[in-house]
């Protein structure tokens, strides 16, 4: 698919831009200007000027939460179509989190005052951006509920669980997953270690509830993994 076409797919299935005519997205589509970061190569930083918003075209990325001594919390993953960066454009704060490309990644970056001279005429623009923030806030909740009344193995198989509902709402029983993360990245979803993601991610491959091949994790059923996070 040529780039500007690509661009234009990747802009109709953002939740911001799904309800804008074909012509007006050519038209917003130069407003844009492409971005390719390599693996593990830091999109924004904390604290960084908030400059553009970000749409993600393809690859994948994690939004995180940098503490002083090196370790990272990630408070999010993100897959094509989904988009980060609005929070600094609203508000015109420093960025609040990291964002870094877990693979070979392309966004489409729209700059600040482009994006701030489409709300007034878009209500349907604000609709999306307002309903998004919510979601994002439900999403933060429930983050702060499993960190704070589940175990470690509990955790890690909402989060799995998660991770494979956000790739599939209406996903049932086996369930595959382009899979660009780390232990590392898991235990920094979970508050915990890689060696003790680790040690429960073997335990979930004897349980026979999930398979991992290189870049694909298999949830052989997720009824039961979500079942097996409440135990």
């Amino acid at each position: 698919m040529p780039d500007h076409e690509l661009a234009i797919a990747s802009l109709r299935r953002c939740a911001l831009f799904s309800h804008v005519a074909d012509d007006a997205l050519r038209t917003l589509v130069g407003l844009t200007r492409p971005r390719r970061f390599r693996r593990n190569e830091v999109i924004f930083h904390q604290d960084d000027v908030g400059d553009a918003l970000h749409i993600l075209v393809e690859g994948a990325v994690k939004i995180v939460l940098p503490s002083a001594e090196g370790d990272e919390a990630i408070i999010a993953s993100l897959k094509p179509g989904d988009f980060f960066g609005e929070l600094a454009l609203l508000d015109g704060s420093p960025r609040s989190t990291t964002a870094t490309a877990l693979e070979a990644t392309e966004t489409l970056a729209l700059p600040r005052d482009q994006f701030l001279a489409l709300l007034p005429d878009d209500p349907q623009l604000v609709t999306a951006l307002l309903k998004a923030l919510a979601g994002e806030l439900r999403r933060l909740t429930g983050h702060v509920e499993e960190l704070h009344f589940l175990d470690l193995a509990g955790r890690l198989s909402m989060r799995l669980a998660r991770l494979a509902r956000a790739s599939d709402p209406a996903a049932e029983g086996r369930v595959e997953l382009d899979w660009p993360y780390t232990q590392s990245d898991l235990a920094a979803m979970i508050g915990g270690t890689r060696q003790s993601v680790n040690k429960l991610l073997s335990g979930l491959v004897d349980e026979g509830l999930i398979e991992i091949d290189r870049e694909t994790l298999v949830i052989g059923d997720l009824a039961a993994l979500e079942a097996r996070s409440a135990r």
